[in-house]
């Protein structure tokens, strides 16, 4: 068996949407200092407030290509979509669509999931628009080695 999945081998040496957006309004960088992982999201979000939607999305990764095809996949699947689904996208989300990660990577997809969410809530503080700060709370890593 394969240590990786064939979507994954895909989104490492083909990734979508990655680079600079230059009309990014919401911008988000996180970094996993243990691994050396660093990700960073830029957010194009359009609509009126309560029905905003992800326009564009793209990705800088410095990482393993763990990282890289999670960054992918993750840009992939909350482009166009409402930001409030955009939102709600979790690691578990990210690993399943790329067919799995061995378990010593689910913290990259981890790093996708922050990514989103902190880009979403420069967004948010960029327009002044109010948010429960608990929906953007960190994950642990100490869980990516036991499930979400």
């Amino acid at each position: 068996m394969a240590l990786y999945s064939e979507k994954v081998m895909d989104h490492f040496l083909h990734p979508r949407n990655v680079g600079v957006l230059d009309d990014a309004n919401g911008i988000g960088e996180v970094g996993n200092a243990k691994c050396g992982d660093i990700m960073k999201i830029y957010l194009k979000i359009t609509g009126e407030q309560g029905s905003e939607t992800v326009e564009d999305v793209r990705f800088e990764t410095f990482g393993c290509g763990s990282a890289i095809a999670s960054s992918s996949m993750a840009t992939e699947l909350i482009k166009g979509k409402p930001l409030s689904e955009a939102l709600q996208l979790t690691n578990r989300a990210v690993t399943e669509a790329l067919d799995g990660l061995p378990a010593h990577k689910l913290h990259c997809s981890v790093l996708a999931e922050e990514a989103i969410k902190a880009a979403v809530k420069d967004y948010y503080d960029r327009n002044g628009i109010a948010y429960d700060p608990e929906q953007f709370r960190e994950a642990s890593c100490a869980h990516c080695h036991g499930g979400e």
